[in-house]
């Protein structure tokens, strides 16, 4: 229970999660935020009007999956580290989850990572696909993975090591 262990209900990961239908459309931001607290650059980030708070600035972020075109501008603005983009319709076998990271070294596309789950599980180790720099000021990378569909919606973590497992 995300009180007890910082691992969100599958109860609270239905409540964010996109349809089957938008899935469908291409890539597409969950943001896993649980907790009310004042924290609003997901909101500036996006320049669709895809996420927005209902006035207040404790509320929690809303996704228009309609507006949202999956383009990651907002995974490393995150300070909860708490949003992903998932694009289901990488290929027939893969998917691709862009997920923040902030450990050093950086990965480097190509190089292979062990996937993590919410509690830290080891998931299986895949490829790199892009590694994207938050900016000069911001030291958030944004790591695209391409991993098996069925584990796309488990992945939420890396961990890198230089011999790739």
């Amino acid at each position: 229970m995300l009180i007890n262990d910082g691992i969100p209900t599958k109860e609270d990961i239905v409540k964010v999660t996109p349809s089957d239908e938008r899935f469908a459309e291409g890539p597409v931001v969950i943001v896993e935020c649980f907790q009310e607290i004042p924290c609003d650059p997901c909101v500036k980030a996006c320049k669709r009007g895809a996420i927005t708070m209902s006035g207040d600035i404790n509320a929690l972020p809303v996704v228009d999956y309609t507006l949202c075109n999956g383009c990651g501008n907002c995974i490393s603005l995150c300070p909860g580290l708490a949003i992903f983009v998932v694009d289901k319709t990488y290929s027939d076998d893969f998917a691709l989850v862009k997920l923040p990271y902030e450990y050093v070294p950086v990965p480097q596309a190509g190089q292979r990572v062990m996937a993590l789950s919410r509690a830290g599980e080891e998931l299986g180790c895949y490829e790199v696909v892009r590694v994207t720099t938050g900016g000069k000021k911001n030291m958030t990378y944004t790591i695209s993975l391409a991993v098996p569909q069925e584990v796309v919606m488990e992945v939420r973590e890396v961990r890198y090591t230089r011999n790739g497992s």
